[in-house]
């Protein structure tokens, strides 16, 4: 009897921390490895950051979500980060670089002039379902209710909304957040809090 408390002793805390465990990862947090350049400059590829499964989203935001079901071409769960540009019910186009929501231009410094020209284009969501050949909502003019629109910060390379349309938000597992161990503070700015200035002033 002795030996069985003693036992339970070590058991029963090793039970309830991997119980804890579970339900910070299924409710709360989880960390994420960033897989390939499409966030950079301000997320590098292999960098470990925490997605927060309850936060807001926000436009600016950058988010998680698993690709399969969204992207064609993914058939297995596959996670993908990128930055929410449109929300449910938005309008969103580009022209000659300039992102516009609901008519309003966004600002885009936290990317390099050429990702903000040549990597973004001109566009509305009509034309590049069309010109993709989305598989949902072809010829869509706005965000469609329950659905995002993303993109990358690295646009010239960014598989992104533009070629498969929209994130339900059934996919997003959580926004990402920037850690205290990431000292690059203009990059960790640009993904914790951009979306509080994500329309420019003129």
């Amino acid at each position: 009897m002795k030996a069985f408390k003693e036992l339970m002793s070590w058991i029963v805390p090793i039970a309830i921390g991997l119980l804890l465990a579970l339900l910070i990862k299924q409710f709360a947090f989880q960390f994420v490895r960033v897989d390939g350049p499409s966030m950079q400059p301000n997320l590098q590829n292999n960098e470990r950051v925490v997605c927060l499964k309850q936060a807001k989203i926000h436009r600016g935001s950058v988010v998680v979500f698993d690709a399969n079901g969204v992207d064609p071409q993914v058939s297995v769960k596959t996670e993908y980060v990128k930055r929410v540009i449109g929300l449910p019910g938005d309008t969103v186009e580009a022209k000659n670089g300039n992102l516009y929501v609901n008519g309003k231009k966004v600002d885009q410094s936290y990317i390099s002039k050429s990702e903000r020209s040549s990597g973004t284009g001109t566009w509305t969501l009509h034309s590049i379902s069309q010109e993709n050949s989305w598989v949902l909502h072809n010829g869509a003019y706005k965000v469609p209710k329950g659905e995002y629109f993303v993109l990358g910060d690295h646009r010239s390379v960014s598989n992104d909304s533009r070629y498969w349309g929209f994130v339900p938000k059934s996919k997003i597992v959580g926004v990402v957040k920037v850690g205290f161990w990431n000292r690059t503070q203009p990059a960790k700015n640009n993904i914790n809090q951009q979306w509080k200035h994500f329309f420019a002033d003129n």
